[in-house]
């Protein structure tokens, strides 16, 4: 995995930001064990005023994403990238009637998300990123 992860960052970074009809962005967060930076591609769903919402969805896994992890273990150190700009910022995971109504929009515009929440047994978390 860590190869095809590498190889995804080099191909999105000399085409822009789509990659398989998808909006990518980088989290970048701090290692929940490791102190050090990691930096994830994913999907990326405006969710107005320069934030954007992201789905630990680990591909319909029963397992949460590293990233994700991470994410709660450091929360004050993270960033991410668009455009090729690194913004620091904020996360806020969403909960209850606010989650619902975006993972409605995120499924509308890429069903493969509804085929990850049929797959697991898990909650999957959508994460709002704004910039600090």
């Amino acid at each position: 995995m860590p190869f095809m992860k590498s190889v995804m960052i080099a191909i999105h970074r000399r085409t822009g930001d789509r990659v398989a009809g998808m909006d990518l962005l980088y989290l970048t967060t701090v290692g929940a064990r490791t102190g050090r930076e990691r930096v994830s591609p994913m999907a990326r769903f405006a969710d107005g005023d320069g934030a954007w919402l992201v789905v630990a969805s680990n591909n319909g896994s029963d397992k949460h994403p590293a990233w994700y992890h991470n994410l709660r273990a450091h929360p004050d150190q993270l960033s991410f990238e668009v455009g090729g700009k690194r913004v620091p910022a904020r996360a806020e995971e969403l909960a209850g009637a606010e989650r619902e109504a975006a993972m409605q929009r995120i499924t509308a515009s890429q069903p493969r998300f509804g085929q990850y929440v049929r797959k697991t047994a898990r909650t999957l978390p959508v994460i709002r990123l704004t910039a600090r």
